[in-house]
């Protein structure tokens, strides 16, 4: 089995499933200098796309009708039994865990909020093999209406403990694995349009941020929360041309 010496339930990749994977490649290539691999039939015009030599996120077709959304998976030493766990603890299993030939096993849940998430088991393929690098991902943060049934729903499925910093319209959670923080929570009310649904939300690193997002106008995108300073760095939402969110981060050094 491929180890990337992260612990089980850490989020270790990401992909996208887009109704127009041609054009969500050139975006993102033109926008972060990525590579795409060349298109896998075998698995259904699935890519990866690289920094560099380094795996950092793939990219799909998307296979039903819906939001064209950049899904978070964690590690899992069993995807059937984080499924089955997740299944105990309320959330639901939208696609049973499956293998994806020697590479690995998957499966994508929900929580019982409705934010969508994936599981996976490595095989031959652990994950992403960049992370806090220029360009790579770097935090990924649910964003949910029921911040104290999601904690409780990710501890009994995924094993994380939590820490939740300030108060009111200014806390935070950290979700974490042995005292390590692994990703974030921000409660959505008061904050994000009651039309959208909970979601997990991607961050990748920049070298420059407002450069970044000015460079995804040009290109077709949309910003819908603009640069912003927080102790961690400088960061921005941006949607692409397709409707996916995502967030940049230029994060200080050190």
């Amino acid at each position: 089995m491929a180890e990337n010496g992260y612990a089980a339930g850490t989020p270790i990749w990401v992909d996208l499933s887009s109704p127009d994977p041609d054009a969500s490649e050139r975006f993102y290539t033109g926008l972060f200098g990525w590579s795409a691999d060349e298109t896998n039939e075998e698995y259904g015009g699935y890519r990866m796309l690289r920094q560099g030599d380094k795996s950092v996120a793939g990219l799909g077709p998307q296979m039903a009708p819906g939001p064209v959304v950049w899904t978070t998976y964690m590690k899992s030493d069993d995807a059937g039994a984080t499924a089955d766990r997740t299944k105990a603890a309320g959330g639901t299993v939208l696609v049973e865990p499956m293998d994806v030939g020697p590479h690995g096993r998957m499966a994508i849940l929900q929580d019982p909020a409705g934010a969508v998430f994936g599981v996976w088991q490595p095989g031959e393929m652990g994950g992403a093999d960049l992370f806090n690098k220029p360009v790579s991902m770097s935090w990924n943060e649910l964003n949910t209406r029921d911040v104290e049934g999601s904690k409780s729903f990710y501890h009994d499925a995924l094993g994380w403990d939590e820490r939740t910093s300030g108060e009111g319209d200014q806390s935070y959670t950290e979700w974490l694995i042995e005292g390590r923080s692994i990703a974030g929570m921000m409660d959505m009310r008061g904050r994000v349009p009651d039309a959208v649904p909970p979601h997990w939300l991607t961050y990748f690193a920049v070298t420059d941020c407002a450069g970044t997002v000015d460079k995804a106008k040009s290109l077709g995108g949309q910003v819908m929360v603009p640069p912003m300073t927080i102790p961690q760095g400088t960061f921005a939402i941006v949607s692409d041309p397709q409707g996916a969110a995502f967030a940049i981060i230029q994060l200080n050094q050190g």
